[in-house]
This record gives structure tokens, sequence and C-alpha cells, in this order.
């Protein structure tokens, strides 16, 4: 009997770390290719300064679905793309609605509403977008930044979820649109 209870719990075993070393990056992988990863970076020289602010997030599709206030809930965290957390790294201050934004990384949540957004920067980098009860793994105590945005209206809607950043002089704008909706944030330098 002992070498049999040996034998299942070494069956267990081997079970559970090739759930957790192959089932899981096969999982991870499944959902990638459904939401490819992108990389925006601008990296521009401002008053002899050179800099860089780019975004790393997953680009969902809309595929028939209602987008703004079903898939993605008004009111509620959203980890602002798919997957992972949308990560935003900045090596220059910037000053976004009056307030400051010191050069750094943070992960990028927004509230989504019908007529505005609230942009967040926070300063702590989560494993997954989201934790297994579908909700946020945001810490509000290690937000570094919230802005509110207003939200416009984008004609013909935008099958993939899209964030862009826009140069302009002493100036760039974090675009990020998908459906019919866009919002677009002033950065200055």
């Amino acid at each position: 009997m002992i070498n049999f209870l040996k034998w299942l719990i070494g069956i267990i075993i081997v079970l559970g770390l090739l759930i957790f070393f192959v089932g899981f990056p096969y999982m991870k992988s499944q959902t990638k290719k459904n939401s490819p990863q992108s990389t925006v970076t601008v990296a521009e020289t401002n008053n002899g300064k050179n800099f860089s602010i780019s975004v790393a997030y997953s680009k969902p599709f809309k595929k028939g679905r209602e987008i703004f206030g079903s898939l993605v809930p008004y009111g509620k965290v959203w980890r602002t793309g798919a997957n992972e957390n949308t990560i935003f790294t900045t090596d220059i201050d910037l000053t976004i609605n009056g307030k400051n934004l010191p050069a750094g990384t943070y992960s990028l949540f927004t509230i989504p509403e019908k007529d505005k957004w609230t942009i967040i920067w926070n300063k702590k980098q989560y494993a997954w977008g989201i934790n297994y009860d579908q909700t946020s793994p945001r810490i509000p105590a290690e937000d570094a930044l919230q802005v509110q945005v207003p939200v416009e209206t984008q004609n013909p809607p935008l099958e993939q979820f899209n964030i862009s950043i826009e140069k302009g002089t002493n100036l760039m704008t974090l675009v990020l649109a998908w459906d019919t909706v866009k919002v677009e944030v002033p950065m200055g330098l």
C-alpha cells in the first residue's frame, strides 16, 4: 500500500509540473494569437534632450461583439488591451492635464465611461492583466497619476484595439481607439 501511495504522489507531482511548464505556456500562446502583441515607440529630441516613450500592449479584435458597455464594462477598471497589462514607459517627465508623471515604467489602466475615460498610470507591473475572478489586479495605492479625458466618436468603427502616440511641438498625444470610441491624452514634455 505504501508503494502505491508513493507511486500515486509521484504521478500527481509529474502531472502538476507538466501543467505548469507545458499547459500554461500553451494556453498563453493560444490567447496571444487572438490578441497579438504590439509596441508603439516614439524617440525624439526636445530642447536638445533625447527621450523616448513606448507602450507595449495586446490588440484584441472586435469580432462582431459589442465592446464598450458590454465586453469592456463601463465604470470598471480595464487592463487597456488584452493578455498582460499594458506597459507605458517614459524616460522623460511628462505633464498630463497639469499633473506631473515622472519618468518611469507604469502599468496603464483605464476606466471607460460613455462620455469620459479615467486614464491611470500605476507604478506596479502585474504578471497578467486580470485575476482568475476576472477583476483587475491593480492596487490603487500604487497609482502614480489619474486623469480624465473626454470620449470622441470615430467612424467607421475600428476592428482592432489600437494605441498610438502622435507627435507635436512640445506635446505628444496618447491615442486609444477601438470600435467607435477614441480618447486622446495630451502629454506635455
